[in-house]
């Protein structure tokens, strides 16, 4: 079994036309067809389109107002014996 990844457009009738040279012939192969949309930077939605609050981001993104914060050591790990 062979995967081939590839990247093509659409056309304006709907209708997406796939040319795979495979290196065998005369022979029958079964195929499997995954497609899945890409978004352009045109068609990208906005936080409010994908279910954020309006303005959410902008409230939250450098919001903490306060001493730095910082991590403790974080001490020593148990030792615990194998599972097999």
């Amino acid at each position: 079994m062979h995967s081939i990844k590839l990247k093509k457009r659409v056309g304006a009738d709907g209708v997406l036309h796939l040319d795979i040279p495979v290196g065998i012939t005369d022979k029958e192969v079964e195929i499997m067809v995954i497609y899945q949309p890409l978004e352009t930077a045109t068609q990208l939605k906005t936080p409010e389109q994908r279910g954020w609050m309006p303005g959410f981001f902008e409230e939250v993104i450098g919001g903490w107002v306060g001493e730095p914060l910082e991590r403790p050591e974080q001490g020593e790990y148990e030792i615990r014996e194998p599972l097999f």
